[in-house]
């Protein structure tokens, strides 16, 4: 197989056209073209379905991309041993994290790992959770940090930790007053409180909804936020409460000063936090590093009950 040829049709299809395709490989349009047809004429058959409206793999061209997977992970991986045989710490590493969880953890694991590997190039990539497993399995990502459920079998999942989540309660709400920091209680303390809420497509909020629709609850909602930081700091300084994972909110001094956070009792809805890669990648001595980097500095305290 030729990788050039591989590699093109690839990124046609994580790009979705030839146009912005070519723009990524830095080549021109008509080039790209004049590479897919030489390909085509190789294969004997069409690799994508020039009749439809939207750009679609033909059942030949599926079967392509299958291979060119597999083929350029295997290539990936090689270059990868390669460089761990020559013994210099130098590399690329593709990595895919979720925006907030990227404001929480990457300034605390990046300068470390930036000073021991300084020769290493790192590509971030900042999506949701599906996305950036669709990446991985694509190829784009080497590794990503999502929030999620095993439920892909050519990825492999590295439990980091399970997100334990709170409600984060203003100091001027009755909840707050009422109860001690760190205190386990049912949700349903907080009926009366108005909320504030992520719009609806968060994780979060599919939570929030659940357990308001388990205990037949129907609080006010003071705000909807697509920002996670916005709703978390509205919160703080106004007289409302929040769900959210401890984790986003235990490194803010600033924020914590404002709040009293309590473990939700029975959610039954903990998240586990995972290092995802496709199955077979070769993991770089910088790698392997950077995981280990995540495991130590990540946030392992909780909040268990104290009354």
């Amino acid at each position: 197989m030729n990788l050039k040829h591989a590699q093109y049709v690839l990124t046609i299809l994580r790009e979705g056209s030839f146009t912005a395709a070519a723009r990524k490989l830095y080549v021109s349009q008509p080039s790209l073209s004049q590479t897919i047809k030489q390909l085509e004429a190789t294969l004997g058959t069409p690799v994508f379905n020039r009749t439809s409206e939207t750009l679609k793999l033909t059942y030949a061209g599926q079967r392509y991309v299958d291979a060119a997977q597999r083929i350029m992970i295997i290539y990936d991986n090689l270059l990868s041993e390669i460089e761990d045989m020559k013994q210099e710490v130098h590399g690329r590493l593709r990595l895919g994290v979720s925006m907030q969880r990227g404001m929480n953890l990457l300034p605390l694991v990046l300068p470390v790992f930036m000073e021991k590997y300084p020769r290493v190039e790192i590509e971030l990539e900042e999506y949701g959770s599906d996305k950036l497993e669709k990446m991985v399995l694509e190829g784009s990502c080497d590794i990503a940090l999502v929030t999620t459920n095993p439920k892909v079998n050519q990825l492999e999942y590295i439990l980091i930790e399970t997100e334990q989540l709170v409600l984060m309660a203003s100091n001027t709400t009755d909840i707050a007053r009422r109860f001690v920091e760190g205190t386990r209680i049912e949700i349903t303390e907080a009926v009366n409180e108005a909320f504030v809420s992520l719009k609806p497509g968060h994780s979060i909020r599919v939570i929030q909804d659940r357990l308001f629709a388990h205990y037949n609850m129907s609080p006010k909602i003071l705000l909807e936020s697509d920002s996670f930081e916005t709703a978390k700091h509205i919160t703080a300084r106004t007289n409302a409460v929040m769900i959210t994972p401890y984790v986003y909110i235990e490194n803010v001094p600033v924020l914590r000063s404002l709040v009293k956070c309590f473990p939700i009792q029975n959610s039954g809805y903990e998240r586990d936090f995972y290092l995802c890669h496709r199955k077979g990648l070769y993991f770089t001595r910088y790698m392997s590093d950077f995981l280990s980097m995540i495991k130590t500095r990540i946030g392992t305290y909780r909040m268990d009950a104290t009354v």
